[in-house]
């Protein structure tokens, strides 16, 4: 076998070939040869091969055992040995599971995944050293064949794959170049680069196979490839359809599978009726926004029960004629007086001596005390507090049972029903709130303690016992000998007969958390004794060790009830005593000589870790040795190496006996000692994949993935038991079928105290045949416990109902994936018993999630090995994936009374994100396989078919207008205003006094003021300046770099009036020169300035050593500065030849990162002015106040340009000045009283949060918004209706009117495409579905329907603008329920976009771009952003219904993921929900890996909550799989000037490793 190690290596494919294979695999991807073309191409390419590869194949295939040599690993598991089948029956090895798990984890040798990153660790994280992994898609296409479902190691993926040669599987060094992989998620992204660099480090036969152009992420595949029912992940694809799903399923040329959730003839009955009579033309139009979820089919292979149907199996009937006491009591009251000496108790402190002995007389006695003192000496206003039946809370720790047993007995004396509960150790105890529920409904009132107890308990400042959270109020009582009352002679309590009254009341706690009261009668528990005793031969006066709690379950049910009724003499060992002395329970059966013990398996595992030095011990004595978890799966392994360890102290094989219990049905099933005749106990070794589809199948080969089970033994006497089906209605199940056990006996629970419901689904159950009719006509209790019957009736458990999680159809039990989690090398890293497995639902099936605690002495690479093996070795033997996997710092999971983990409080800690775990491991990719069918993009349907089919649709062609401006306004006045300087000189002539701009500081002072004639003045200064001091020429370019205020205003005239061409510049921060001094400098250089005008504080600054340190200060042009220049006029003023002259350039960043500047020639200059103008009312005698900054788009224009061409005075707030008085511009607001205002979504972000609480002092100081026509926020994104409303309804109380905010756009092309103005109607907001949505279609749907997404129109389009929406790649005309990218043709669009390296071709068709079809003439532009219009039932002005124009997002930011295009902020605004940590999110895409990026505003150790929360977030409302979750400090998501996220600028500080990152967590 070793020599056919990796066959595939010795048979290469000769170059030829595979360049023939690549060129193929080349047509399918292009679309130039069908998938059966290629196909039938392909074979007769690899046909001469195809047979020597397969030769080598068949012995594996046939023993389909021996996992195959896996392709990613080049040495071969060693073959093993099958075990002779004969020696099968004497060598029952219970420690098979850990072998199983050992043998599983040599199929993967070790493999390299990528770690986790975390800051402050020890690792250094490098983001270049992760390789590539195989493209999936580029294995061969006939995998499908050759998946078997079902067999889990049968070479599912091997035989072919490797015959293109992705024989490196690490190909080191793919660099992570940011514009090698913008191409996969931006279709109209930079060019990528080509691979040439990684192409020439290969050698050997993997320099010939395709390499992606996309860099790859760290591989997340690995580990899983060996498994036949995966998804697998397909990372960097050169095709643009993941691969996946399961072997078994069609599929069609994208990889996408064909079958659906109906078969084909019901979902053709459902199309004829969905669709109309005539069908719409399908060519042309097709919907295809309907998601559905993946539903998994049913494999075909899987087993299925074929056994008979079971019958009810009968207990032996009770021993009649035996002398059985006439109730519990009655024996109580008989050795309580007739053997008064006989000890019943004997308690031990935690050093192991004993404490005390109750005899029967002291517990008769002094329950009789308490019974009387109950009854007759509470009193409350002179009523008695507790009448018969009431319930009496029973709070004692676990280490005085004497004290317990007295409450109990005497609750029962006196007809009051005991609910016992755990002591309540803090205020905040895992599931003390349930525990309070409970005691609620139940009625309680009063809680009896012991004296120590109650010292022990918080307390409240008045020194009362404090109330719990969620407790009613409770009396405690304090029943210690010297607070009881004796009773007097004549008093007797009323003797009972074993009635169908309530006895004593049990908790439970359910799988969600919810804790519930089983109660149970007097007739019960009586029934419960005699069975037990009959069951276990106990005998009078036989003594028992008892480990167990003896508040519930089994150890009240042996150690303190059925005890009593045979005067048994129980020796109770405290869990404290365990703790410290594991032996001690041996010890106490060797030196009292105990007949019979009462332990748990754990009990056992811990007396074997501690038994070595021990030799004196010897257990001869035990007659039976009850295991009360025996329905446990690991309890078999502590069962057999104990009683390999101890068999030779005296320990008799057919003494340990397991039971099976549960809270409903108590006891369910226990071994007999072979004394009473029970049958021989039976092992069962089951397939596990049987299992988990409900079906018992005894493996016969010995195979990795079993489960070994011991029986529980046999029904109690007098009950019977059948099996019936876990989900639906309750028919019995087949002898080979796994289903929940049921239990119909005199001694089970009666029914959940208070909850008549679910007490009539589990204890009244009527199990049915097939045929329906009942087994029986006494109801049945279900117990909980998954199992079957065996052989010799004995009882087999497999699991709990509260453990099983349906996974897809399979079922999976907690308690299995504990135990293989366990054999994972289990002590070196985490705790033994702390490990905590449940299910989640996220995406409408149940997700695993396992939480252990870590050791503190682990370190991060062993955890994280530790966890990646663990994945493996369930993937190996469950055939099932972990969802998530948390390792959490030792001694934080919430602990159950006893030890244990308190399981639901973990998942709800998880949920909550509460958990604060060390480590984090999520496998989404795996483990979610229901996803929706990844989208296929339609046939190119051409433009022309487009419209024919909107036509058809009845939908009309999405276009819409701006008013006309012709009818607006005499032209001659257009005329006269073409060119700003002429506009200005003409009113510093006719209105030389008419005030322009005040400028505001933070105090609200006026620091500078500019009338007509100042601000001409100073232009003309400036222009001297220019041309006499720098000598500059006409057109030439000057940089401005001034802070906001006149100066700048003043500069760029000065420009104007001498010819030259200014660029706004913002200045350096003085703090912060190295990032902010490149960009100006990068400005002026691609601007071509020749001269920087500036003032003298910048100019210094711009020259410093600091500055130096940040840019070559030797290379800047000119620098003038501008503060004390002489006073000169200009010769001329200079007035350009023809209005398409440039006048200036516009430079900004835009959201995707890129500097680009745009240029505005004059007429485009005044049309943009008129155009605000008009839709703003503006005249002279208006005043608007403008918090924006100067620099760039609208904010330039209306600070620099409005408030000359149309004379209204504008109060200038720069909103710098905002940082250290927030409530500046509010206050400008009010006190200029401005109809008209503008701000940036900064500035009302920073008025939101800053001035929430400050309301009151703003009305106050006399702030009044009441004047407020419209606010308006500057944007080039998606309105933040979030934002603009919180906003609204903080100020309304300041008198800001509801409808006064509204946004604008604009854009690159175009500077305001839309702004609301004073008239029109109010913006509308319309909700439309967020799945149609990411087809690229509008589907708008009612307010707060699932998965709506609210949108606000942007304003209202400007005069003279026109808006189209078109397709993005065919660049036709698209009808209004459509999106498309928005184009836009106006006066005042930019001519160009100024760049100085000649890109001008790359970027021609965004300014002069034509329709392909329909309206072909009409030059437009294109804006890069997605869209839609909508007709509203709204008028404008002139009559006619308005037309909305929607923004949804920038198409360069929108990610193409599973064939849809989504947009960043719905996943962000998501994530952002998740937790109330998050303060900021940001989404971008790697290859086609989704990243995350999540602020923290918290504590770093809440930092890998996150995870898991993000990515179910992201996948329960998105349908996407989170790749990469990264978690930074707050402020370190990029935001630009307007406030707009800079998700580029992070995604390349991500790749180039700069964000210095809290975690950095990569979801397999």
């Amino acid at each position: 076998m070793a020599d056919r190690g990796c066959p595939l290596e010795a048979v290469p494919l000769p170059a030829e070939v595979r360049e023939s294979l690549a060129e193929l695999e080349l047509e399918l991807s292009e679309g130039d040869i069908t998938q059966k073309g290629y196909e039938k191409k392909r074979a007769k390419l690899l046909a001469r091969y195809i047979p020597l590869i397969q030769g080598v194949d068949p012995s594996l295939q046939a023993e389909n055992r021996i996992p195959a040599p896996s392709q990613t690993t080049a040495a071969v598991p060693k073959q093993q040995k099958p075990r002779p089948t004969s020696s099968r029956d004497e060598r029952f090895r219970s420690d098979v599971h850990t072998e199983a798990v050992q043998a599983a984890l040599a199929k993967y040798k070790e493999r390299k995944m990528p770690m986790p990153s975390k800051r402050r660790s020890v690792l250094v994280h490098s983001s270049v050293e992760t390789y590539t992994p195989p493209d999936t898609s580029s294995a061969s296409e006939d995998e499908g064949s050759l998946r078997r479902p079902g067999r889990l190691t049968s070479t599912p993926l091997q035989s072919h794959s490797n015959i293109e040669p992705w024989l490196d599987r690490v190909i080191q060094g793919s660099s992570t170049s940011s514009s090698a992989s913008s191409t996969s998620s931006h279709p109209g992204g930079r060019p990528a680069a080509a691979p040439s660099a990684a192409a020439t480090t290969l050698t050997g036969p993997a320099a010939h196979a395709h390499i992606d152009v996309h860099s790859a992420p760290p591989d997340v595949t690995t580990g899983l490839g060996e498994l036949s029912h995966r998804e697998h992940p397909q990372l960097a694809s050169v095709r643009g359809v993941a691969r996946g799903y399961s072997g078994s399923v069609l599929e069609t040329a994208g990889g996408v599978p064909v079958h659906s959730r109906v078969s084909s003839k019901i979902q053709q009955l459902l199309n004829t009726l969905k669709r109309p009579k005539r069908p719409p033309l399908k060519e042309f139009f097709v919907d295809d926004f309907e998601e559905l979820l993946e539903v998994q089919q049913p494999d075909p292979n899987q087993p299925k029960p074929e056994g008979s149907q079971m019958v009810v199996l009968r207990g032996e009937p009770l021993a009649v004629g035996v002398p059985w006491p006439p109730s519990l009591l009655a024996a109580l009251q008989r050795w309580g007086t007739t053997q008064p000496k006989a000890p019943c108790l004997t308690a031990l402190d935690t050093a192991g001596k004993a404490v005390y002995t109750l005899t029967y007389g002291k517990l008769w006695s002094r329950s009789l005390k308490l019974a009387y003192t109950l009854l007759n000496k509470l009193t409350s206003k002179n009523e008695p507090l507790l009448k018969p039946g009431d319930r009496v809370a029973l709070v004692f720790p676990n280490s005085d049972p004497v004290m317990f047993m007295v409450a109990f007995y005497g609750c029962l004396l006196a007809d009051l029903v005991p609910v016992p509960i755990e002591v309540p150790l803090t205020r905040k105890d895992a599931g003390s709130q349930q525990v309070g529920f409970l005691l609620g409904s139940c009625g309680v009132t009063l809680a009896l303690t012991t004296d120590a107890c109650q010292k022990g308990l918080p307390k409240a400042q008045t020194g009362e016992v404090a109330t719990f959270k969620g407790w009613p109020p409770l009396s405690w009582l304090v029943i210690d000998g010297k607070h009881l009352t004796k009773p007097p002679k004549d008093w007797h309590p009323q003797t009972q007969d074993a009635g169908a009254g309530t006895a004593y009341i049990e908790y439970k706690t359910s799988k969600e958390g919810s804790t519930v009261g089983v109660t149970v009668s007097h007739a019960s528990l009586l029934a419960q004794c005699q069975a037990l005793t009959q069951a276990c031969g106990y005998s009078e006066a036989e003594t028992l060790t008892n480990v167990l709690d003896f508040k519930r379950d089994a150890g009240l049910w042996h150690g303190v009830l059925t005890s009593v009724m045979n005067r048994m003499h129980v020796i109770s060992i405290p869990y404290a005593l365990m703790k410290v002395n594991p032996l001690s329970w041996i010890q106490k059966v060797c030196s009292y000589k105990a007949r019979a013990a009462l332990v748990k398996s754990r009990d056992m595992h811990w007396s074997l870790l501690a038994q070595r030095g021990q030799r004196d011990v010897s257990l001869s004595s035990l007659r039976v040795l009850i295991v009360a978890d025996g329905a446990n799966p690991w309890s078999i392994s502590s069962c057999d190496a104990f009683l390999n360890v101890f068999q030779s102290r005296g320990l008799r094989p057919e003494v340990i006996c397991p039971c099976a219990t549960s809270p409903e049905a108590l006891t369910v099933a226990i071994r007999r000692p072979p004394d009473l005749g029970g049958p021989p106990p039976k092992k069962a070794v089951l397939s596990m994949n049987g299992l988990s589809f409900g079906v018992i199948r005894v493996d016969t080969e010995e195979k990795l993935s079993v489960l070994t089970v011991q029986d529980v033994g046999q029904v109690l006497p007098g009950a019977d038991v059948c099996v019936v089906k876990v989900e639906g209605a309750p028919y019995l199940c087949k002898t080979d079928e796994v289903g929940e056990v049921c239990v119909s006996s005199s001694s089970t629970g009666t029914a959940y105290y208070g909850l008549l419901g679910i007490t009539k689904s589990v204890f009244e159950t009527v199990p049915v045949t097939a045929g329906g009719t009942p087994v029986s006509d006494r109801p049945f209790t279900r117990t909980g416990l998954l199992g079957f019957i065996g052989p010799d009736n004995l009882v087999f458990v497999v699991g709990k109902l509260d453990g099983l999680m349906v996974v897809g159809v399979r079922r999976h039990s907690a308690d299995d994936i504990v135990a293989t989690a366990l054999a994972v090398e289990p002590m070196k890293f985490v705790y033994r018993g702390r490990i905590a497995v449940f299910s989640v639902t996220v995406l409408h099936d149940d997700r695993i999630v396992l939480v252990a605690e870590q050791r503190p002495d682990a370190s991060e690479e062993d955890s994280f090995q530790w966890m990646s093996r663990v994945l493996q070795a369930i993937d190996s033997i469950h055939q099932v994936g972990v969802y998530c996997l948390a390792l959490v710092p030792a001694n934080t999971l919430p602990k159950a009374p006893l030890g244990g983990i308190h399981i639901s409080e973990t998942k709800q800690r998880f949920l909550e994100g509460m958990l604060h775990p060390c480590n984090v491991l999520m496998c989404p990719h795996t483990c979610v396989t229901n996803l929706p069918k990844p989208r296929q993009k339609q046939p190119e349907v051409g433009p022309a078919s487009m419209i024919v089919g909107n036509l058809v649709a009845g939908k009309r062609i999405a276009q819409a207008s701006g008013r006309e401006l012709a009818h607006l306004e005499d032209s001659d006045q257009a005329r006269k205003f073409l060119f700003l300087p002429d506009v200005l000189q003409w009113r510093a002539h006719t209105t030389p006094d008419h005030p322009l701009f005040l400028l505001l500081n933070a105090k609200g002072s006026v620091t500078s003021t500019a009338t007509c004639v100042q601000l001409h003045k100073k232009a003309e200064r400036v222009a001297a300046a220019l041309t006499e001091k720098a000598r500059l020429g006409t057109g030439d370019h000057v940089a401005l770099v001034y802070p906001p205020g006149v100066d700048l205003i003043a500069a760029f005239y000065g420009c104007l009036y001498c010819g030259c061409v200014p660029v706004t510049v913002r200045p350096p921060h003085p703090q912060n020169l190295t990032t902010t001094l490149p960009t100006v400098k990068m400005i002026v250089e691609v601007s071509k300035s020749a001269c920087v005008l500036t003032t003298q504080a910048i100019m210094r600054l711009l020259k410093s050593k600091d500055a130096a340190a940040a840019v070559d200060i030797r290379t800047w042009p000119t620098i003038l500065d501008t503060d004390d220049i002489p006073k000169k006029k200009v010769a001329n003023i200079f007035r350009p030849p023809s209005p398409d002259v440039l006048a200036y350039l516009d430079f900004s960043v835009s959201t995707t990162g890129i500097l680009a500047g745009v240029k505005m020639s004059h007429a485009a200059t005044s049309a943009l002015c008129r155009s605000i103008k008009l839709q703003c009312e503006l005249y002279p005698s208006r005043q608007i106040a403008i918090c924006l900054d100067p620099y760039c788009g609208l904010g330039f224009a209306l600070w620099c340009l409005c408030s000359v061409y149309s004379g209204h005075q504008s109060v200038l707030v720069p909103p710098l000045e905002l940082e250290s008085n927030v409530s500046l511009w509010l206050s400008a607001v009010s006190q200029y009283k401005a109809r008209v205002t503008f701000c940036s979504y900064s500035v009302m972000e920073m008025c939101t949060k800053g001035l929430g609480a400050q309301t009151g002092v703003l009305r106050m100081k006399g702030v009044n918004l009441s004047c407020v026509r419209t606010c308006m926020v500057v944007a080039e994104e998606r309105p933040r209706i979030a934002l603009t409303q919180s906003f609204s309804k903080l100020f309304k109380d300041l008198g800001l009117p509801a409808r006064a905010v509204s946004t604008t756009f604009g854009c690159r092309v175009n500077v305001a495409i839309c702004l609301q103005g004073t008239a029109g109607p109010d913006p509308t907001t319309v909700y439309v579905d967020m799945r149609a949505l990411r087809h690229d279609r509008v589907r708008l749907v009612e307010r707060g329907s699932p998965h709506s997404l609210p949108l606000t129109e942007s304003g209202k389009i400007l005069p003279g603008v026109k808006v189209i929406i078109a397709h993005t790649e065919t660049k036709g005309p698209l009808g209004d329920s459509h999106l498309g990218e928005i184009w836009v043709s106006s006066p005042h669009n930019a001519t160009g976009y100024y760049t100085g390296y000649g890109e001008e071709a790359l970027h021609a068709d965004h300014f002069s771009a034509r329709l392909s079809f329909g309206d072909t003439q009409t030059i437009w532009a294109r804006t890069g952003y997605l869209g839609f219009l909508r007709r509203t039932e709204l008028t404008d002005a002139s009559g006619e219904r308005h037309d909305a124009l929607y923004v949804v997002g920038s198409l360069d930011e929108t990610l193409e993921l599973r064939g849809m295009r989504y947009h960043p902020i719905d996943i962000e605004t998501s994530v952002v929900r998740a937790h109330r940590s998050i303060a900021e999110c940001a989404v971008f895409t790697w290859t086609n890996l989704l990243v995350v990026v999540v602020e923290l505003d918290g504590l770093e150790r809440d930092a890998l909550d996150l995870v898991a929360l993000v990515t179910n977030v992201v996948l329960e409302e998105h349908h996407l799989v989170v790749g990469v979750v990264v978690i930074v400090d707050p402020g370190v998501i990029p935001i630009n000037s307007r406030g707009e996220k800079q998700r580029m600028h992070l995604r390349d500080g991500f790749l180039a490793d700069q964000l210095d990152p809290i975690y950095v967590a990569y979801n397999m």
